[in-house]
């Protein structure tokens, strides 16, 4: 495989995955709606547009668009667009590889954790834990349903459910240390199943260059912690005041209203079918993870 197709691939796990597999040798391109600064084809999901070529040219697709989830309130119509970002792409996508005359190999999708369901307590999620019944399981039941289709064409299908991402520039740490003081949300003894960046891009490249490997897998790290413990390890990691008193769940409710539901439960996710696949972490301890996520 040489030539590696990605959508999403301006976004932060793109990005970095773009740049790891170029220093591999890879040939990267973007599906992009606008002209990028990345070799690049062009689509357009709502028009259900996409350049042919694209398809013929990639050796393997990389499938991470998809609408953010936590960037605004979850009204009707945000709800709808987070799930017919995931659905509606995946679909052109299928009819694009079915269509054309050279099919890659391999395909691989993000997923997420959130097909587990928003608040899973104690219990350890491995990828045959049946899925949650709220909003987001919802989104992530339906987004793989799509991306089975692909491995029917047949094609080497991966899914990976990707966890909290952990990265300086933004995501889930970038929200957690935005007040002037850090601190745990609600009781702080949800559990958080995390990821450094460098360990998702990997496992995107490993995923890619194990042919055995097939099916669903979570992305995580081998070692979850609480939404308290994290914060703590956060703020410390970058010299920030924290205090160990939680935001009250009213409060987040008031402000986030549903979504509020995403912070206040939490997911403790296993990642034993990766690491037993051969995966092995870079970062697999969160004070290691942060100290070199905050001294870069």
């Amino acid at each position: 495989m040489k030539n590696i197709l990605i959508t999403g691939g301006s976004g932060l796990v793109g990005r970095r995955i773009t740049t790891l597999l170029e220093s591999k040798g890879y040939q990267v391109a973007w599906l992009s709606r606008t002209v990028q600064e990345q070799t690049y084809f062009l689509w357009d999901v709502a028009r259900q547009e996409l350049d042919p070529q694209a398809i013929t040219w990639a050796d393997a697709v990389i499938h991470l668009a998809g609408e953010g989830v936590a960037e605004k309130r979850w009204t009707a119509d945000r709800k709808k667009r987070i799930l017919e970002s995931r659905t509606q792409s995946t679909q052109l996508l299928y009819t694009a590889v079915q269509q054309a005359e050279k099919k890659p190999n391999t395909f691989i999708s993000a997923s997420a954790i959130g097909y587990y369901g928003f608040n899973t307590g104690t219990n350890l999620m491995e990828e045959t834990s049946s899925p949650g019944n709220d909003f987001l399981a919802e989104v992530v039941v339906a987004w793989e349903k799509e991306v089975k289709k692909i491995e029917q064409l047949p094609i080497r299908c991966i899914l990976l459910r990707v966890g909290i991402v952990l990265d300086a520039n933004g995501g889930a740490l970038g929200e957690m240390l935005k007040p002037p003081v850090a601190a745990p949300l609600g009781s702080g003894d949800q559990w958080m199943s995390w990821i450094h960046i460098e360990d998702l891009a990997r496992m995107f490249v490993f995923a890619l260059e194990k042919t055995t490997l097939q099916g669903i897998y979570n992305a995580v790290g081998p070692h979850p912690a609480t939404n308290q413990q994290l914060t703590h390890d956060a703020a410390l990691a970058k010299g920030k005041h924290y205090i160990g008193l939680g935001v009250p769940g009213f409060a987040l409710k008031f402000i986030l209203g549903e979504m509020a539901a995403m912070v206040l439960g939490g997911n403790r996710v296993s990642s034993q079918k990766i690491q037993k696949a051969g995966f092995e972490f870079e970062f697999p301890e969160l004070k290691k993870a942060l100290r070199d996520i905050f001294s870069n």
